[in-house]
């Protein structure tokens, strides 16, 4: 029989007994939440937001820079229902289904959303690979070895605590954010021109497939179920200041969305100034060409820092998935390494690195509506959330955005499959 349902005061006295005490101005909740949040903005800058972005400042300039501004409001409005998911009930989204759906319905999610990870594991362990192939040389499929032994070493950080594990996501997103803005200062693109970005329009088949690929890389479903695992346990909840906590923790994914989306911005725009081109490897050497070689080392130390940031998330990810939908727990060494094969398999056979992002993005665009659709039913029912149920406005407006998503992948599978 499942246990039963964690009320905010239930969790309240969980936090108690462990020995943390609740203070009426939620200080030490606002930090914690701000954490939380900038972890989850890490995935809006992976090597598949990379791969899209600079496609489509090389061929399209600042155009598209209005769907990234959508996607990101998208991302803000996501992650902040699964942050509020795990402040009020004490429970992940996956620890909602195993508590509410039935049992071929959550194993049905359990199993996609392992596949999830697998595809997030390959499109950051091959990103990373190809940053080491062009910052040092290294091939390919060794350079793959490398990210995964800096997995495991990330992963030994994780064990000894997440003091550790959360530092190097800030770091490497420090880096990535330092790298993107320098770039596109270089761009040194006009304000009409920029302006010109903000304005709704598409050009024919292309650009929609583009901006499709970019919704599709932006709102990463192993992300929504991390971020409601990451917030259960670290807020002060109590019936009194839990609507001022949501309050503060919507500011705050707010903030931490909108430095995502500055970073991919810069990441169009300095991509406006190379030749149309469809692959990292030929934005690096465009960098090069045109802005200097610092130009293009920057490039691939923020693909390298982006790779290492997003394999952190998808370490935590993954026994996130597990111990939720199933309430089991497999040694992390254990799953990350079979995550990874995957990876290591399609590159030792010689499949194009770039081909193979695209393949993770795709399988990815599945999993969306997958995440979304029980994040909206849960954050909107009154025997969960309580008085922190959504507004009817928010539930319109999150099915909406679910509709939106799901149009277009299936727009960018129908055009990958069908031409």
């Amino acid at each position: 029989m499942n246990p039963p349902l964690a009320t905010p005061t239930t969790v309240h006295a969980g936090v108690q007994a462990t020995g943390v005490r609740e203070n009426s101005t939620g200080r030490r909740a606002v930090g914690t939440t701000l954490g939380s949040a900038l972890v989850a903005a890490v995935a809006y800058i992976d090597p598949g937001n990379f791969a899209t972005n600079v496609s489509a400042g090389a061929q399209y300039g600042t155009m598209l820079v209005w769907v990234v501004v959508g996607a990101s409001a998208v991302g803000m409005l996501v992650q902040y229902l699964s942050a509020k998911l795990g402040l009020v009930t004490g429970r992940s989204l996956p620890e909602q289904c195993k508590q509410h759906l039935s049992r071929p319905a959550r194993i049905g999610l359990w199993l996609q959303a392992e596949l999830v990870v697998v595809m997030t594991d390959l499109a950051e362990i091959v990103g990373g690979a190809i940053a080491l192939n062009l910052l040092f040389g290294v091939p390919l499929l060794p350079g793959a070895l490398i990210m995964v032994v800096a997995a495991f070493v990330i992963l030994a950080l994780h064990i000894r605590g997440r003091d550790a594990f959360r530092p190097v996501v800030y770091v490497c997103f420090a880096v990535v954010a330092a790298g993107f803005l320098y770039q596109a200062f270089l761009a040194d693109l006009g304000g009409a021109e920029l302006a010109s970005g903000f304005q709704p329009r598409l050009e024919g088949t292309d650009s929609a497939y583009l901006a499709a690929g970019i919704v599709g890389a932006t709102v990463m479903p192993h992300v929504v179920y991390l971020h409601s695992h990451l917030t259960k346990g670290e807020a002060l909840i109590s019936r009194r200041s839990m609507p001022r906590l949501i309050r503060i923790t919507r500011r705050e994914i707010v903030g931490a969305m909108l430095l995502a989306a500055t970073v991919n911005i810069s990441i169009m725009l300095a991509a406006t100034v190379l030749a149309p081109t469809d692959t990292l490897e030929g934005a690096h050497a465009g960098f090069a060409d045109l802005t200097g070689e610092l130009s293009s080392w920057v490039f691939a130390s923020a693909l390298l820092a982006s790779s290492l940031a997003s394999t952190c998330v998808g370490v935590y990810s993954g026994q996130t998935i597990m111990a939720g939908f199933l309430h089991r727990s497999v040694s992390l060494r254990v799953r990350r390494a079979i995550s990874v094969l995957p990876s290591l398999v399609i590159l030792a056979i010689g499949v194009d690195p770039t081909a193979a992002l695209v393949l993770s993005q795709v399988v990815l665009s599945f999993g969306i509506p997958f995440a979304l659709a029980p994040l909206i039913w849960f954050t909107s029912r009154r025997a969960v959330m309580g008085e922190s149920r959504n507004r009817m406005s928010t539930v319109v407006v999150a099915t909406i955005v679910l509709g939106a998503v799901v149009a277009l992948n299936v727009f960018l599978l129908g055009t990958l499959f069908l031409g």
